[in-house]
């Protein structure tokens, strides 16, 4: 039987760095972002309807996605943002659920669905069992959060980005709050100190997982 578990946390968490170990240690992980990177390359049905609702003015010279111009341009615009969501959502929603179901199929033991948006995603309700998934949360049995303060969310964004502190805690305060995502996970990873202890806590719940004792 296959687990399948839902990666989250927040911008300046160390989400990455956890999947990342998550794979070495033998684990199938599914990312969300890189399948959207996928579905928004030139020439596919998503970009086209990016475009339309959007403009051309989101391509850059060479007729790829402007992330960073569509990033600035949606940011503080919940209606663009909303329109976004609706031609990305489904997309992403489908191929996750196709590679999930691969990975059953090949038997893998452990899953791990690499998730920004995953407990934003439980809002819209869970679908009924036996229904078809509503949104990304609904192929999850358990979530993991990665956790780490909010402070230090926002002196990490400005170490790895330059980004003034106006902008990084725009940004992190742009997010569900990770202290109730927190609340929310069935498992929490403490990413607030050395990268070592945070690798220690995921090897320590993979061993876990993959044994069946999730108490």
């Amino acid at each position: 039987m296959t687990r399948v578990i839902g990666l989250t946390g927040g911008i300046g968490t160390g989400k990455s760095t956890v999947a990342r170990h998550w794979r070495t240690l033998g684990a199938t992980v599914i990312d969300a972002d890189a399948i959207v990177h996928e579905l928004q390359a030139p020439g596919t049905p998503v970009l086209a309807a990016m475009v339309e609702a959007f403009g051309p003015g989101i391509l850059g010279p060479d007729g790829a996605l402007d992330r960073k111009g569509l990033g600035e341009r949606v940011f503080s615009d919940d209606g663009a943002r909303a329109r976004l969501g609706a031609i990305i959502g489904p997309a992403i929603l489908r191929e996750m659920a196709d590679r999930l179901e691969a990975a059953r199929r090949h038997g893998e033991r452990l899953v791990v669905l690499d998730i920004p948006l995953l407990l934003e995603g439980r809002g819209r309700g869970r679908a009924a069992p036996g229904a078809p998934p509503r949104s990304t949360a609904d192929l999850v049995s358990e979530v993991v959060v990665v956790w780490a303060p909010e402070e230090l969310q926002i002196e990490r964004q400005q170490q790895r980005d330059g980004a003034s502190r106006a902008h990084a805690e725009a940004r992190v305060r742009a997010q569900m709050p990770i202290d109730q995502k927190r609340a929310l996970a069935d498992h929490v990873i403490d990413n607030s100190g050395p990268v070592e202890a945070t690798l220690a806590q995921v090897e320590a719940l993979h061993a876990r997982l993959c044994a069946g004792d999730a108490d």
